[in-house]
């Protein structure tokens, strides 16, 4: 018997619904099944549909089978502490990077095993080419109508990661939360839905199948080992630029392709990070840093890494070769804008264009510069946000910056500054980094755009800073005596050592 599955993989923090129980093909295997109010499972295991599965009687997976099989089925899981997978019990190798055309959500090949012992047959792997024919097919099988606009996500798997997409614009939002409801896929995710939502895929008659491929290759080129700079970390950004976009100036005055470079520009400006600085790059001898000549070296990267798909995927083949051309270089200037060691050369045109009142949004070079110093924010916005987000982004940047310390210890190199896990603290760190790089640009952009938004954030920075400094007694009172002085050193570092060890860019 030969199987074909493909099966999007979605775990959500709540009960599975009656609803979707009582459904054709409902399956729960759950070690409370009278948890769910499930059916009895082998009285539904030959029908077609949603299998659930819970290991804690707390968390529910779904998973969608879109193959039909007229016998009884006997899957094999295999579910690992912290990351919820399914695997393969025949020893399948994930494809590389390229090689699957959707890549919608991510999913993970089932099998099933013959009981009786013996060779194995070759199975093959069914994909769906078109995400929105499946989703256009399951609604005419349901007898529901074709609605607009597109559906990005299944209402039955994905109820709850729907339902924060409808908040997307909030200040509070909980990408770390949107990350687990969508199994870690938030940038895919979330930049479809931005870009449906502006109208931007139905504007520019991009192609369903290239964008998400695009997306999610976007996604695979972000280093998930980094505890920063990965994929949450750029559906972040994307999120906060989403908010910016919405300020009445730049709503009022932004083209639909400046949105467009915008969005793209946050989902990519880190991609392929490797979770070091430039200057590690520069003093290991690193390819890049010769490639780049020491300048911008992580930034030129991500640029050009970031126009590698872009070409890959050709997700703008069909328009003229010079607007697809300009989208490339209007996509590097605003990545390269994000290269913190260029933060005053940045901050001080923009403190000159307020000064002067000289900032003319009807002005292309003028809204591109604009954009320039909102994908600065959305890149370091993290001290402006609730603490209780704000707390976890401080605690994986400084992870990252340790690491590299550690790194630079073991191999015998100068250690950059603030990546010293013995001379610095987390609190040590984010008030340094708040007081001489965050509030400048953020009072500043508050001068620019002053909403209701702004002032949320310079007043989450301001309690954010004040948390810090009251949790840094604590940890000067446990370390010995006479690390005071490091530690008001710390408190006040030049802008060119932040430069060099910050990798918030």
């Amino acid at each position: 018997m030969e199987l074909c599955y493909q099966l999007p993989v979605l775990p959500l923090d709540r009960p599975v619904p009656k609803h979707v129980l009582s459904r054709r093909g409902a399956i729960s295997f759950s070690s409370s099944s009278s948890l769910f109010g499930a059916p009895d499972p082998r009285q539904l295991s030959q029908r077609r549909g949603a299998i659930s599965y819970d290991s804690s009687d707390q968390t529910a997976l779904y998973i969608r089978m879109l193959a039909v099989t007229n016998k009884t089925i006997k899957p094999s899981f295999v579910f690992t502490p912290g990351d919820v997978r399914v695997r393969s019990q025949v020893g399948f190798e994930p494809e590389r990077r390229g090689s699957h055309p959707y890549l919608g959500v991510d999913f993970r090949t089932l099998h099933s095993r013959a009981e009786s012992a013996g060779s194995i047959p070759a199975r093959r792997i069914r994909r769906l080419f078109s995400f929105q024919r499946h989703l256009l097919s399951s609604r005419l099988l349901r007898g529901a109508p074709h609605l607009n606009p597109l559906h990005i996500l299944d209402e039955d798997y994905c109820g709850q990661a729907k339902c924060m997409l409808e908040k997307v614009g909030s200040w509070n939002f909980d990408i770390f939360l949107f990350d687990r409801l969508t199994n870690g896929n938030s940038l895919v995710f979330l930049t479809f839905n931005l870009l449906n939502q502006y109208g931007l895929i139905e504007l520019f008659q991009l192609d369903m199948v290239k964008l998400r491929r695009f997306l999610v290759l976007v996604q695979e080129d972000y280093h998930n080992q980094n505890p920063y700079h990965n994929a949450v970390h750029a559906a972040d950004v994307t999120q906060a630029m989403h908010c910016y976009l919405r300020e009445p100036k730049l709503a009022q005055s932004l083209t639909s392709f400046d949105i467009l470079l915008g969005l793209l520009a946050a989902a990519t400006h880190d991609l392929d990070h490797p979770g070091v600085n430039q200057p590690f790059l520069i003093k290991t001898n690193h390819y890049l840093a010769a490639l780049y000549r020491n300048t911008s070296v992580l930034e030129n990267h991500h640029w050009r890494s970031a126009v590698g798909l872009l070409r890959e995927t050709e997700l703008f083949s069909h328009l003229p070769v010079e607007d697809s051309l300009s989208i490339e270089r209007q996509l590097g200037s605003l990545i390269l804008a994000t290269d913190i060691s260029r933060q005053n050369e940045y901050l001080s045109r923009f403190r000159t264009h307020l000064d002067e009142n000289d900032l003319c949004l009807g002005h292309a070079s003028h809204r591109h510069f604009v954009l320039q110093m909102a994908l600065k924010c959305a890149d370091i916005c993290n001290p402006c946000r609730p603490w209780e987000l704000s707390k976890q982004w401080s605690e994986k940047v400084t992870e990252e910056f340790f690491h590299q310390g550690d790194i630079e210890k073991k191999h015998k190199l100068e250690i950059s500054p603030l990546c010293d896990s013995e001379a610095n603290t987390i609190a040590s760190v984010q008030i340094g980094f708040m007081t001489y790089v965050v509030e400048p640009l953020f009072a500043e952009w508050a001068r620019f755009s002053d909403t209701r938004l702004s002032q949320t954030m310079l007043g989450h920075l301001g309690l954010n800073k004040a948390s810090w400094s009251a949790l840094e007694p604590e940890a000067s009172g446990s370390s010995e005596e006479g690390e005071s002085e490091p530690g008001r050193a710390t408190e006040e570092p030049s802008s060119r050592a932040l430069s060099q060890g910050s990798q918030e860019s």
